[in-house]
């Protein structure tokens, strides 16, 4: 499991992947993967890389490490896409650090800004 996560290119050493196994982020068809679990064509593999969970279907076992170009037709990604962006953070009014005790003309203008009249 380890090697093919890495030759594959879902992880960035071997390492990280043997980590993820043991980790318990690794799942091959719904149960947890041990760094030498096999895998064959067929199995699907839900690997959490980074702060995203890949879902990702075998078509072809290899051993190696290829290019990225191969390593795309080795495995079908069902990753569904990214929910839409949410609202865009609230805007926080700021002031450089040291700049000091704000002026009566700073303060009026920070008070309409976060009662919402600016």
């Amino acid at each position: 499991m380890d090697r093919w996560l890495w030759a594959v290119r879902l992880t960035k050493t071997r390492s990280d992947a043997a980590a993820a196994c043991k980790g318990g982020h690794v799942r091959v068809n719904d149960r947890p993967a041990k760094p030498a679990t096999a895998v064959s064509p067929g199995d699907e593999v839900r690997a959490r890389v980074g702060d995203t969970t890949r879902i990702v279907e075998v078509v072809r076992v290899i051993q190696k490490r290829v290019g990225a170009a191969d390593a795309v037709g080795c495995f079908i990604d069902r990753t569904p896409p990214p929910p839409p962006p949410t609202e865009a953070p609230a805007q926080v009014a700021r002031r450089e650090r040291g700049a000091g005790r704000p002026t009566k003309r700073e303060r009026r203008v920070l008070d309409k800004f976060r009662t919402g009249q600016f």
